[in-house]
Order: C-alpha cells, then sequence, then structure tokens
C-alpha cells in the first residue's frame, strides 16, 4: 500500500479531478489520486439497454433524501471518470453574459469574480484535451474564440438534416453540438467512433468517447510519480490545531483506514459530494464543516431545469446518432418575454428499452417498441438559479438534498415555445413533454461556490478555500451560477487554470 507524505492529493477522477490530475502529473511532483469506484468495467452490458437504463447496473445504490425525509435514487454514478463515463459529451463554453450578473423572470444570476476572457485560453485547451467537435458561426449566442474547434462537426444523419432545414427556413439558428467524441469521418476506418445508438448516458464499450478517464486519468498514469487508488473512499480531512491546515486524508480501503497527508489537498467529488465531505470534516476548529466560515458549503446547490419534448411521428425515425443538433434562439428570451429561457439540443437515441422506463403514465408498456421506431427527444435546459436554502446538508450520516424549483416560468414557456416551433415544421406528430426530477444530479454545480469575499463565498478565485490554506476545490462546486448550458467544459477549464496555479505554487 502506497505511503508516506505527497504534494498533492486529488480526491475524485471526474471532470475536475480527471482533468487536474492530467495537467499535474508532468510536473514531477508526488500525486496522489484516490477515487472511491474502480475502472468501469469493459463488457457488452455497456451497451444493453436493459442492463444500463431498466437494471440500473452502473448507477450506485446510496439513497440520499429530500427536503421532507424522503428517499432520493440518485442518478450518479463512482467509477474512474466519474460521470462523465456516462454522459452525452456535449461540451459547450458558456456564453460571455453568463458571467455577468443576469435577471431572471424568477430572480438574480450573480456575476462571477472571474469574466469569460479569464476563462477563454482554458476553454482552447479543454476543447484539445477532450477533442471537442464542432463548428462555429451557427450559433448567435456563442462567445469569441481564438481558433477553431480541435475537429469537424459531427454530420447530422439524413432525418436530423431536414430538420435542421425547416427549422432554418423558419428564421432560426440550429447549430452543430460540440461532442467529445472520438469520430473520424473522413477515414472511418481510423475512427474509434462507430457512431452507435447507445452514447449518450452509456459508457462506451470501444472506448470512443472523450471523458475524464480516458483523455486525463490514463495519460497521466504514465508519469511514475503518479499514483491511483481505486476502491478508496475518503471519509473526513483532518486538520492541523489551527484548522488552517489539512494534515490528514482519512480514507477506507478494503474495509480498512488508512491516513495519507499532502502538501495541497483537492477535493473533486462533484458538487454534492464536496460539499459532504467537508460538512463531515467538522472539527474543534469548523465546528460546522470544514470551510465552512461563511455557512455556504452546501448551499446554493443547482443542478438545471431538465426537461424533455419527445416527437413521436407516423413515419419511422431512420437515425442511429440522433445527439447533433441544437438551438440557442431562447437562450436570452424572445420578443414577448425579456429573461433568459434556455438551451435545446437532440438527445440520445430512445431505445426500447429508454421507452419504457421514461414512458407517460397513460402510455402502455407493450407500444414502447413501436414508440422507439418513431421517437425524437429534445433536451430542456433552463438556468437553476443559486437559493442559499437549496443545499446539501448531512444529518445522522444521511445525505439530504434540500431543494425547492426556481424559475419555472421560464422553464415551462420554453418547452410550450419549443413544441410550438416543432409543430409548426411537423404538424403530423404528436409532441409529449416531460420533466426531470431530483435525482437528475448530473449537472450539480454550486455548493462551494468561488469568490473574492469570504464573508459571502467558500473559495477564493483560485479554488483555494478562505479557511484552510491548502485545501482547494476543484468541480462544479465553485460555479456562481449555472448558465443554462452542460457544465462539463467549464469545469474542464477551470481544472486547467487551477492546475497552472498549482504549479506554480509548488514551485
Amino acid at each position: 500500500m502506497p505511503n508516506g507524505h505527497y504534494d498533492v492529493i486529488i480526491i475524485g477522477t471526474g471532470a475536475g479531478g480527471g482533468t487536474l490530475a492530467n495537467i499535474l502529473a508532468p510536473s514531477g511532483k508526488k500525486i496522489l489520486v484516490l477515487e472511491r469506484g474502480t475502472f468501469l468495467p469493459k463488457e457488452k452490458a455497456n451497451w444493453d439497454s436493459k442492463e444500463v437504463v431498466q437494471k440500473d447496473r452502473y448507477r450506485t445504490s446510496e439513497v440520499w433524501y429530500d427536503k421532507d425525509n424522503k428517499p432520493v435514487r440518485p442518478y450518479t454514478h463512482y467509477f474512474v471518470g466519474g460521470n462523465t463515463k456516462f454522459y452525452g459529451s456535449a461540451l459547450y463554453r458558456f456564453r460571455e453574459r453568463d458571467f455577468e450578473k443576469v435577471i431572471h423572470r424568477d430572480g438574480i444570476s450573480p456575476e462571477w469574480p472571474l469574466k469569460y476572457q479569464d476563462f477563454a485560453p482554458y476553454y482552447t485547451q479543454a476543447e484539445r484535451l477532450y477533442e471537442v467537435h464542432g463548428q462555429r458561426g451557427f450559433d448567435p449566442t456563442e462567445p469569441p474564440s481564438s481558433e477553431d474547434y480541435p475537429f469537424p462537426p459531427i454530420s447530422h444523419e439524413p432525418y436530423i438534416q431536414q430538420i435542421n432545414y425547416a427549422l432554418k427556413d423558419k428564421g432560426f439558428h440550429p447549430s452543430y453540438q460540440p461532442l467529445g467524441i472520438k469520430l473520424n469521418e473522413v477515414n472511418r476506418f481510423l475512427s474509434a467512433c462507430i457512431r452507435c445508438d447507445t452514447c449518450d448516458g452509456f459508457p462506451c464499450l470501444i472506448d470512443a468517447k472523450a471523458d475524464a478517464d480516458l483523455n486525463g486519468v490514463r495519460p497521466a498514469m504514465v508519469y511514475p510519480n503518479l499514483t491511483l487508488l481505486t476502491e478508496a473512499k475518503v471519509l473526513r480531512l483532518q486538520t492541523n490545531a489551527s484548522g488552517r491546515q489539512i494534515t490528514g486524508v482519512e480514507t477506507e480501503i478494503a474495509g480498512n483506514s488508512q491516513i495519507f497527508s499532502g502538501e495541497i489537498v483537492v477535493v473533486a467529488c462533484g458538487a454534492i459530494n464536496s460539499a459532504v465531505l467537508l460538512l463531515k470534516s467538522a472539527n474543534d476548529q469548523h465546528p460546522d464543516g470544514l470551510a465552512n466560515s461563511s455557512n455556504l458549503v452546501g448551499r446554493n446547490y443547482m443542478a438545471h431545469k431538465f426537461g424533455g419534448v419527445v416527437a413521436l411521428s407516423i413515419k419511422p425515425n431512420p437515425v442511429v446518432y440522433t445527439k447533433t443538433l441544437a438551438v440557442n434562439d431562447f437562450y436570452w428570451g424572445e420578443k414577448d418575454f425579456d429573461y433568459p429561457m434556455g438551451n435545446i439540443q437532440l438527445a440520445g437515441k430512445i431505445t426500447e428499452d429508454r421507452a419504457a422506463v421514461y414512458r407517460p403514465p397513460f402510455m402502455p408498456t407493450g407500444v414502447a417498441k413501436a414508440v422507439a421506431k418513431r421517437a425524437l427527444a429534445w433536451f430542456i435546459t433552463t438556468e437553476d438559479l443559486p437559493v442559499p436554502n437549496n443545499r446539501v446538508r448531512v444529518k445522522d450520516e444521511k445525505i439530504f438534498l434540500d431543494y425547492t424549483n426556481n424559475n419555472e416560468e421560464a422553464f415551462n414557456r420554453l418547452i410550450k415555445r419549443w413544441k410550438q416551433v416543432l409543430k409548426s415544421i411537423d404538424p403530423f406528430s404528436v409532441y409529449v413533454s416531460t420533466k426531470m426530477s431530483l435525482k437528475e444530479v448530473g449537472h450539480q454545480c454550486g455548493t462551494c461556490r468561488f469568490g473574492e469575499d469570504p464573508k459571502t463565498s467558500v473559495l477564493d478565485v483560485n479554488c483555494r478555500t478562505h479557511d484552510v490554506d491548502n485545501l482547494y476545490v476543484v468541480d462544479g462546486s465553485f460555479f456562481p451560477s449555472s448558465a443554462a448550458l452542460n457544465p462539463t467544459l467549464t469545469i474542464v477549464a477551470n481544472a486547467l487554470r487551477v492546475g497552472e496555479h498549482l504549479i506554480e505554487r509548488l514551485k
């Protein structure tokens, strides 16, 4: 068992931790990476929608609780690479205005201490590291960039291309989704990706998805100065007598407790579990939880307003890989609604097993096969606003998500508006909308926001905790707001930014 003292200990291997390990590994510093899960097994079940969707083969068995003490089975996964092993790999830059104070119909999205231009060079690095395919110039909301995407966009299949043209004819601006998949459409024999129908929400059997495991951790493992321990669950962090330094990382390995020490400790467990770890690490110097003098650890939890619009056509839908098109025309609102509404993007293929799980209550289970052949799913995202009482807390070792919906008017309007648009281009289809529940935590963020004032933030602008000098948090926890776009690329870009800072600090 590795022991001794490390220059850096990283807890977690998702978009934050896996990326940080990647940038720090070439530094030559002694690095320990702790991951509570294992490497995700490569097996036929990776692409079996019955195993993945219906039987929850890879999903955690943990039970959390809502504000009414009702059990919640979170849709989250503990493997090397974290939830990026299952993500749809949509890798968006936040828009310039997302970093400013924005007035919403239901509240305020606060200004960030850093702006788009501070993140822009790291977004460029992140797009290279995660092999993003895309094309600039179609989306009127996209921010400026210094260079093109590293790879060309993933092409629309003919059925989707028809929708693309129809939307343009109506005056909209459909664009390619920026996607981190390892697809070579020019030389398909050189392509890792085979453009299958089990990508979004599935692990990739052939390692063709650009995730934090494949693009972050595994390239870092070639460096002898980096040690990765899997099935190593961190239980709490210990401090010195003053409470200003982390002196021990208490970790459970094979049923036994082991304590590691490091000059710098980086928590990257995801916004929920990072907050849980800090709260569970309370001591005499930090009675309300580690680094929690602001009483903000766990607060301002956000996970986006998620919904879906499923188009059921009378004609079969022949598309295999559906997740290529997006629309941001309503991102900042519309003529009669001067408030942000959000992002619309095609979701992954609806398989028969997925249709059976997510069918509306009125739909018999037996029609799932017919639905899957004719369904096209749109993923709707509206910004979830930061509210202090929307929080992660721990009581009697139980994890609670105290959450009350907000920004409902904008969310409902976007769903209604998009159904109207779809009907205008295909009046013969049926459109069914759904809303996601508390268990959908894939876009979790905000529980340890960063800022310049220790009274109103948990982290400083370099994501170091204000209260503990050698403790950093590098995942979606640092977000002051959630925007209305997939958070992964911003988490990756920030990890690259913080990694650059840490390399300077360790010199």
